[in-house]
């Protein structure tokens, strides 16, 4: 018998094992044993602290690598103080070290797997977070957005394929098999179409919240509803990173792939899939004389602006269309962010990509995860669900008075 640091190991014939001194026990178990919950790497430190190492989320053949999502679950005794340390924040994109937390970033919290709030974090020195709280139940989940999982939109989809506003379509599937589905909701002879993607990054649960918050208003029933849809058709991909929402990723598909990139050509239907259902579906659309109005691509960030791209070409028109969809989104929701500034393009999304080979005016929609001004809180679900409510006010401002394409 030998005495280590962590109790005395025994060698046998057959065998190594440890005997552990059952006084020093953890306390605290982190459970990421269920759908969307966060690949991570955990231990206790002496004074008792749950060291948690989020497992990077890596792109394809690139140096780039992030950590944006964590959703895990601690068991401790009801009534007991438990301090848990995030790091491995130490992303990089496009060869540039950015780090996703800062000393604005907020945590949620459940006790029920139900009821979310956000709770303050601390941001340490070392580019590590630190979360402190008491036990209020045998369990909690901790994540950085409220999570929307494959589940909720399984629920959702079969709570409004039964509308007769509604069409719900297979499309293609994603890289591992998951069914990629295409919402219609109204007249596909409305005068005008909305495209809508969310998803494409798989931790950035605010867009779907808005989005299902965006239908169910569409689908109330009432004379502003009625008069929304007669003007307007929508089409919806909800959910494009099946994927990583499923596996708990942060961007990438399982292939390494970041969907919102390489736009600017055809997609390879083994390496992103996803996009390759798309644009087939997007190119039918076209030579039906169906072909989108307006775009929007629905992500999270901590700026929580309308990305407004610029290629090359006459683009006036389209910008000032943006400059007033900007104006609408004021006017109509707690929106307040603004859109990027004069001057700034980011090639390959599919605001630019959907530009550029389509002909359909596009832009990348941000919503802020870490704080809300508008509302002057850290956002969670209710809060996307009432912007997806506000937002067909939106568009029906937006294609007044437009030509036909």
């Amino acid at each position: 018998m030998v005495a280590g640091a962590f109790g005395n190991f025994c060698f046998g014939k057959n065998a190594l094992h440890t005997l552990v001194d059952t006084a020093i026990a953890p306390k605290v178990f982190i459970n990421t044993g269920f759908e969307n919950a966060s690949p991570m790497n955990w231990e206790i430190d002496a004074q008792g602290r749950v060291l948690g190492s989020l497992v990077y989320d890596h792109e394809r053949f690139a140096q780039n690598r992030a950590n944006n999502h964590w959703h895990f679950r601690v068991e401790a005794q009801t009534g007991m103080e438990v301090t848990v340390i995030l790091q491995n924040f130490d992303n990089i994109w496009n060869n540039t070290h950015a780090s996703p937390i800062s000393k604005q970033s907020p945590i949620v919290v459940s006790f029920d797997n139900k009821t979310w709030e956000t709770r303050p974090a601390e941001f340490l020195p070392d580019n590590r977070l630190q979360i402190k709280l008491k036990m209020n139940g045998p369990s909690v989940y901790i994540a950085s957005i409220e999570p929307y999982r494959i589940s909720d939109l399984d629920r959702f989809l079969a709570k409004i394929k039964s509308n007769k506003l509604v069409k719900v379509e297979r499309i293609g599937q994603t890289a591992e098999g998951r069914s990629l589905e295409i919402i219609t909701v109204g007249n596909e002879k409305a005068p005008k179409k909305l495209f809508l993607r969310g998803r494409a990054h798989a931790f950035e649960a605010g867009g779907n919240w808005t989005l299902e918050g965006f239908v169910n208003r569409l689908l109330q029933n009432d004379e502003a509803s009625k008069k929304w849809l007669k003007r307007y058709c929508v089409y919806i991909l909800p959910m494009a990173n099946k994927d990583g929402v499923a596996r708990g990723k942060t961007r990438f598909n399982a292939n390494g792939y970041d969907l919102n990139r390489k736009w600017d050509k055809p997609a390879d239907s083994l390496i992103a899939p996803e996009n390759f259902y798309l644009e087939k579906w997007l190119r039918k659309m076209v030579d039906e004389k169906k072909k989108p109005d307006l775009a929007l691509d629905v992500h999270n960030d901590n700026g929580g602006n309308l990305h407004v791209s610029r290629p090359d070409g006459d683009i006036r028109a389209y910008l000032a269309n943006m400059a007033r969809l900007d104006t609408l989104l004021r006017k109509h929701t707690w929106y307040t962010e603004g859109s990027t500034k004069p001057g700034f393009r980011n090639p390959g999304t599919l605001g630019e990509g959907f530009m550029e080979r389509f002909g359909i005016e596009a832009a990348v929609y941000e919503l802020n995860y870490e704080w809300v001004e508008g509302l002057k809180k850290a956002p969670v679900a209710k809060d996307w669900l009432l912007l997806g409510s506000q937002l067909p006010n939106v568009f029906y401002d937006y294609f007044e008075d437009r030509p036909a394409k």
